[in-house]
């Protein structure tokens, strides 16, 4: 009998979901339907022109190098060959260069969070003397342009040593505007008298902070770690400044480099770097797509 009921349920789950689905259509007009066929055109023909450089990009790096330039163009491989990705492998330390960029995105992912959900939570339900004026001056120090303070930041990490080092590589990245802002407006949203009832039950700060606070923002702090790492992963300009040997550079800095001397007039080898570096990114990007979402709207609501 429980054999029978499951597929009749899971009917009736995915019946529903359909009608679900359907039900605006079903119940729009003639008119509306015209424009929802029209909008859904319009948007898909927009996604293929987005995803075609990625499609180009991949196709190209699974290609044979005798294919890769081709004419007429092969638009859908008729072989896959590995080739390339050997070819932009051989004689670079990749493995090292992943490494790196792991410890650095991941590093500063961790301490983001950690620091960003400390600070958005004393911004958000305490107060304090000049509360307001500190954190509009530091949410303000964003509109600092980056370029702006690259020598004064070089010369601060030069002095104490940190030139061609992790920490040297980490540091910058601690300080999070972005994040407090963003971890500020989510924890408004929470409601004080969750708090005020764990004080009443004899609740520390450390206590509220670590069982209520964190395991309520935990799709603040989702959003917050999506957008640091893809930045920390794809960042260029600095870890091309503070590191000096093979050894310590990140990734990108590496490919990019190792294009220009050697990869420069190998397409099929380069868009295989390009792959390589662009599949966590892709990973990040489809296994919590479902947050970035709640990340536009966490700045709009107030609690």
């Amino acid at each position: 009998m429980s054999s029978a009921t499951i597929p009749t349920a899971t009917t009736s789950r995915g019946k529903r979901l359909i009608n679900r689905i359907l039900r605006p259509w079903r119940d729009a007009t003639a008119g509306e339907r015209i424009f929802f066929a029209f909008a859904y055109v319009i948007a898909s023909a927009f996604a293929l022109i987005s995803l075609f450089p990625l499609y180009w990009m991949v196709t190209t790096a699974i290609k044979p190098p005798t294919a890769v330039m081709s004419l007429p163009p092969e638009w859908i491989p008729t072989s896959i060959s590995l080739d390339n990705f050997h070819e932009a492998f051989a004689n670079s330390p990749v493995l090292r260069w992943t490494f790196n960029s792991l410890v650095v995105a991941g590093s500063v992912t961790l301490f983001q969070l950690v620091f960003a959900t400390m600070a958005g939570y004393g911004f958000a339900k305490k107060d304090f003397p000049g509360k307001e004026i500190l954190f509009w001056l530091y949410i303000s120090s964003m509109m600092v342009p980056s370029f702006a303070i690259i020598i004064p930041l070089f010369t601060l990490m030069a002095d104490y040593g940190l030139v061609d080092s992790y920490l040297g590589l980490i540091a910058p990245g601690l300080s999070a505007p972005f994040g407090v802002f963003l971890m500020r407006q989510f924890v408004q949203t929470l409601p004080t008298e969750i708090i005020d009832a764990a004080k009443i039950d004899g609740c520390g700060e450390l206590r509220i902070f670590w069982d209520i606070i964190l395991p309520l923002a935990k799709p603040g702090l989702a959003v917050l770690g999506i957008f640091v790492f893809m930045g920390q992963w794809s960042a260029f300009l600095w870890p091309l400044i503070i590191t000096n040997s093979n050894d310590m550079r990140t990734l990108i800095v590496g490919f990019a480099l190792l294009s220009n001397r050697e990869l420069r007039v190998n397409y099929g080898a380069t868009m295989a770097a390009a792959t390589y570096m662009a599949l966590p990114m892709l990973i990040v990007f489809f296994a919590f797509q479902r947050y970035f979402l709640r990340g536009i709207t966490i700045g709009g609501i107030k609690g």
